[in-house]
């Protein structure tokens, strides 16, 4: 892979390639905004997209018909506009084939009622599009006054429809059923606790119970889900699930990997008793030889990492044992949502608080497992960056400096891009191994990451090349960087807010500017004190008197004893009796 070259999602042109983390955020999102609007063309206008010259035709890649094809009032028709997900247009001629008096299939009302229990009783997403775009149109032709309310009622339609709405058309379809089977009582459950009825929910349970009929693995997985809002005390919950738990041995239903994923999701919401249980729950599914998933592992960690001061040490020892020898595949809807490994990175770096963790060759296996596979793709470009960006920070804290900058040139720009944090850690570490001389490779990645107007950094950047003398081409190399920065400060943009000078920054440019002989723009540097109302430390104008002494420049040291009069400083007399010492001055300058 070219440690130079961006993601492979973003095109292969200089002006595409994103600078930092939050443009390849904003050109990620475009890319998929653009799909997203190429999409909707397709579904607003397929009448523009049926002619099919593919040869071989791979219908995947063909748009979609999704408007009915069948007329009239049916029980086709409804299959139809069930199968193309149109709610209110389903329900519509539900409503007409029942006022009619034609029956519907059982089958074809479950159906019915799955889509219902999906969408929560609202409108699918293609409708959603559609109901905007009418009322779009309508606050077009409505006077401006009118288009905030509007807007307020539909956002808040929008919210309200993600919940369960009381005698919702789920539930009004659900009693007037002729008959009822164990899939409609099913439905019904799961559609209630995703919508957040967990209450109804488990009174549809019972009902199910009193019917004789027997639930199905998905549905007793969304009620031990649902657990957590059923009762207040961690014990009750815990009792509870096993309750679930039980009904299913009796039923005869076989746990699957959902099921033990939801009972740790609960079990996350149970404290301690949550600590005490999840250990068990691990052995079972060992014990039935069921194989976790990325979410199992999230639950875990989430159960004992709640509080770094509780962490047990062995816990991440062993997930990490277990996830090491595995490549991943999504088999879960929480697998990958919030996998927490990566996270814990920030763990491996508090020592006694978290356990003595504090380890890099952990980091080290924990990076090996992330990169197995297709491991990797469990993480988005956000939390794969963020993931980078704790593992850079802490090789800058343990690592030696020649691994450092091996992973900051082969891990930049191509697989993460640094934050200023990792500036600033990378520099300490530069700083503690004495490489200051990388500094000027570091400054020309701060300008492409644009962080070249970052005050914290600036400040530590500058400071690190001011504060020893260094051999002169070293030297050469900050003084081009201090120019850099001068340059920052005195330019201004109609976006831009110019970057005020500070006491420190000025004292630190015109120190490199003097130590490489450029009297001129040093003493530029030193009438800005002057402007902004600072004092310049006496090392600075030490510094500058040697820079005028060495150029021989007499009338720059003058006015240098005269900016310290100015300020009032004690150290104008020392200044002045080395000037009559070491410069031969002429009777006006006397």
């Amino acid at each position: 892979q070219d440690p130079t070259a961006a993601h492979y999602m973003f095109q292969d042109d200089p002006f595409l390639m994103p600078r930092n983390a939050a443009n390849s955020r904003l050109f990620s999102l475009s890319k998929e905004s653009g799909r997203n609007a190429a999409k909707y063309i397709i579904k607003q206008f397929p009448q523009y997209f049926d002619k099919i010259l593919a040869e071989p035709n791979i219908p995947c890649l063909m748009p979609e018909f999704l408007t009915p094809q069948i007329e009239g009032v049916s029980e086709e028709a409804l299959k139809e506009r069930i199968h193309l997900r149109r709610v209110k247009d389903s329900v519509d001629l539900f409503d007409q084939l029942v006022q009619a008096g034609t029956p519907v299939s059982l089958e074809t009302t479950n159906s019915l009622l799955d889509l219902l229990c999906f969408y929560g009783d609202g409108e699918s997403t293609l409708e959603k599009e559609e109901g905007q775009k009418e009322d779009s149109e309508e606050l077009e032709v409505n006077a401006s006054e009118q288009k905030a309310p509007k807007r307020q009622l539909q956002r808040g339609s929008q919210l309200s429809g993600s919940r369960w709405r009381e005698n919702n058309n789920a539930e009004r379809i659900f009693k007037i059923m002729p008959e009822r089977n164990a899939h409609s009582y099913c439905t019904m459950i799961r559609g209630m606790v995703k919508h957040g009825a967990s209450a109804k929910a488990y009174d549809m349970y019972m009902d199910l119970l009193n019917e004789r009929h027997k639930a199905d693995v998905h549905t007793f997985n969304a009620l031990i889900t649902a657990v957590p809002y059923l009762k207040e005390r961690f014990l009750e919950r815990w009792e509870l699930a096993k309750v679930f738990l039980n009904h299913m041995a009796q039923q005869g239903v076989q746990p699957n990997l959902l099921t033990f994923n939801a009972l740790l999701k609960t079990l996350r919401r149970c404290g301690g008793v949550g600590r005490s249980m999840s250990l068990l729950v691990m052995k079972e599914m060992e014990a039935l030889g069921i194989e976790p998933s990325l979410a199992t592992y999230d639950h875990l960690l989430f159960i004992f990492y709640r509080g770094v001061d509780l962490c047990p040490p062995g816990i991440i020892l062993e997930v990490l044992d277990d996830v090491e020898k595995k490549s991943f595949t999504p088999q879960d809807p929480d697998d990958g949502m919030d996998f927490n490994i990566s996270d814990n990175l920030h763990c491996l770096s508090l020592g006694e608080k978290c356990c003595d963790l504090k380890d890099i060759k952990l980091a080290y296996r924990l990076n090996k497992a992330m990169e197995k596979g297709d491991n990797w793709k469990f993480l988005d470009m956000d939390r794969l960056n963020a993931y980078w960006s704790k593992f850079f920070s802490l090789l800058c804290m343990m690592e030696q400096i020649d691994v450092v900058l091996k992973w900051y040139k082969e891990m930049s720009p191509s697989v993460f891009y640094p934050t200023p944090k990792n500036i600033l850690d990378l520099l300490q570490a530069l700083d503690a191994a004495n490489h200051l001389e990388v500094i000027p490779s570091v400054w020309e990645d701060m300008k492409q990451l644009g962080f070249s107007r970052r005050q914290d950094l600036l400040e530590e950047l500058l400071c690190l090349m001011s504060r020893e003398q260094h051999p002169e081409e070293i030297q050469l190399a900050f003084a081009k960087c201090a120019e850099d920065i001068k340059d920052v400060h005195e330019q201004t943009g109609r976006e831009q807010a110019p970057l005020e000078w500070t006491g420190s920054v000025l004292g630190h440019v015109a120190l490199l500017f003097s130590r490489v002989g450029r009297t001129q723009d040093a003493w530029n540097m030193m009438e800005r004190f002057q402007q902004i109302n600072r004092i310049p430390t006496e090392q600075v104008m030490d510094e500058f008197f040697n820079c005028a002494k060495q150029t021989n420049c007499p009338d720059e040291a003058i006015k240098l004893v005269k900016l310290a009069e100015s300020f009032g400083l004690p150290s104008s007399q020392r200044l002045k009796s080395r000037t009559e010492k070491e410069f031969e001055l002429s009777e006006k300058q006397k």
